[in-house]
């Protein structure tokens, strides 16, 4: 039985890929063991969105490949490169990783990981023989819901790559090219996959796309544009699979992460407002709220219509907690546009904010834009904005403080509530003895900076100063 480790790199989307790849290793009879010493194969399922996440990447290849000369079983160990990084550079990475690695596969192959293996043990790949390359052509693959998966997620929650691909024009990114343009599944394939994992006892289904509002607009008779509001009168939308999702049977949420301001529309919002199950939480990445920077960055939307937009949300949605992401040191950004920034954030008091410093890549129109900021400037920026996010998140976990909330418990003393996504959230401190995997209601008795610390209903403060201490 050959035995096959998989290091698995990026965001959730990779993930998904990943767990695709185990459940194909598995189906052909291989064993998945986490030990990359004790293992056959390694598969390194690389990354590549910024320079940081490459530089990640190639240093576990790199480490797994300087592991191997240490013992006779692991200088004959195999070394495949999947990913998006793979996808991006696997012409360049053959020559430069000559020696490392003995073949790179793209994001097209992760169902093809079981015969390419196979493959390469029925051929030995000679000194002076380049790494076999098994990438054709722009990504074009889409899981479906009876597609072969091992979740590497806890049994608790599961991410649902709903649609494939982006067709936005944004100048700072270079995911279109490598994962191709958009393409949803059909409402019947996530609907199905959602009813299996809801069986087998998952309480959180996270949707997942590098565009969720985008879902189905792509099947539509009429082409939309890069600015085309979710309509479902118009053919399939986001709207309809919420709906569908929401009428499954049983107790869980429904988390969407990655929506694009762009789409975002009235029916959208009114949809989410009655579906219950669908979680008072949205992942919005804003990118930047200056009209200069948004022009530059090609991202379809205006200073104003963001402003409007959440007000809208705000309202339509009550208890809504909003997550979004800024870049700053973009190409030609000002102090002027940085001022803005921070009063709007300032202003809006996001419950859930994250900041990126721009990353000039290779490929996209931002890396060939005149006035590129300094490193330094850009560090000192995202500290600004980072500093002014901790304040505010100190005062929203405040707000939390005598309420009473729906938890689910992560791992013993850690849950989550609705406004924290798994991994790039908050948590919520609980005594150590409720149930992992099950729901529980909670009061809130304190806050530490972006973490609540609660209790079940009726349990006295000076219990749980025990369980927080023991953990």
């Amino acid at each position: 039985m050959i035995k096959v480790s998989l290091i698995s790199l990026g965001c959730a989307k990779n993930l998904v890929d990943s767990e695709i790849m185990v459940g194909h290793l598995h189906q052909a009879g291989m064993a998945v063991i986490p030990d990359a010493e004790k293992a056959d194969v390694v598969i390194v399922n690389t990354c590549s969105f910024i320079d940081s996440s490459k530089e990640e990447s190639i240093g576990h290849i790199l480490e797994v490949h300087q592991s191997r000369g240490m013992t006779k079983r692991r200088k004959e160990q195999k070394l495949i490169v999947a990913g998006c990084m793979s996808q991006r550079f696997s012409k360049d990475l053959s020559s430069s990783l000559h020696d490392e690695v003995d073949a790179f596969i793209g994001l097209d192959q992760i169902t093809k990981v079981a015969p390419i293996i196979e493959g390469i043990y029925a051929k030995e790949r000679g000194q002076d023989e380049a790494p076999a390359n098994f990438i054709e052509g722009k990504s074009t693959y889409i899981p479906d819901f009876d597609t072969p998966r091992f979740r590497l997620t806890p049994k608790h929650f599961a991410y649902m790559k709903i649609a494939e691909g982006c067709n936005h024009p944004c100048t700072f990114c270079i995911i279109p090219q490598i994962r191709g343009r958009h393409r949803s599944r059909t409402v019947a394939s996530v609907v199905a996959e959602a009813r299996q994992l809801v069986r087998e006892g998952v309480k959180e289904l996270n949707l997942i796309s590098q565009d969720t509002t985008f879902f189905g607009m792509d099947t539509w008779e009429q082409r939309p544009n890069p600015r085309t509001p979710v309509d479902s009168s118009r053919g399939t939308a986001l709207t309809t699979l919420l709906r569908e999702l929401n009428a499954i049977e049983g107790d869980f949420w429904i988390r969407l992460l990655y929506t694009h301001p762009a789409h975002w529309s009235d029916e959208l919002i009114k949809t989410i407002a009655e579906c219950p199950k669908v979680a008072r939480y949205i992942d919005i990445p804003l990118q930047h709220i200056s009209d200069h920077m948004l022009g530059r960055m090609q991202r379809e939307t205006s200073g104003d219509y963001i402003r409007d937009l959440l007000k809208r949300i705000r309202a339509g949605i009550p208890g809504i907690a909003i997550r979004t992401t800024f870049i700053v040191g973009f190409p030609g950004e000002t102090e002027a546009d940085i001022a803005e920034l921070c009063t709007f954030i300032k202003q809006t008091k996001f419950e859930r904010l994250g900041v990126f410093r721009y990353s000039q890549e290779e490929g996209t129109r931002g890396a060939k834009m005149p006035d590129q900021i300094l490193p330094k400037v850009k560090e000192a920026r995202w500290h600004t904005l980072m500093g002014l996010q901790r304040q505010i998140a100190a005062e929203v976990s405040k707000s939390y403080v005598g309420k009473t909330l729906k938890v689910l418990v992560e791992e013993p003393g850690v849950a989550r509530g609705e406004a924290d996504a798994p991994d790039i959230d908050g948590r919520v401190y609980v005594p150590r003895e409720l149930p992992v995997g099950e729901f529980v209601e909670v009061k809130i008795t304190g806050y530490q900076d972006y973490d609540l610390l609660a209790l079940p209903k009726g349990e006295k403060p000076a219990a749980f100063k025990v369980a927080k201490q023991a953990q």
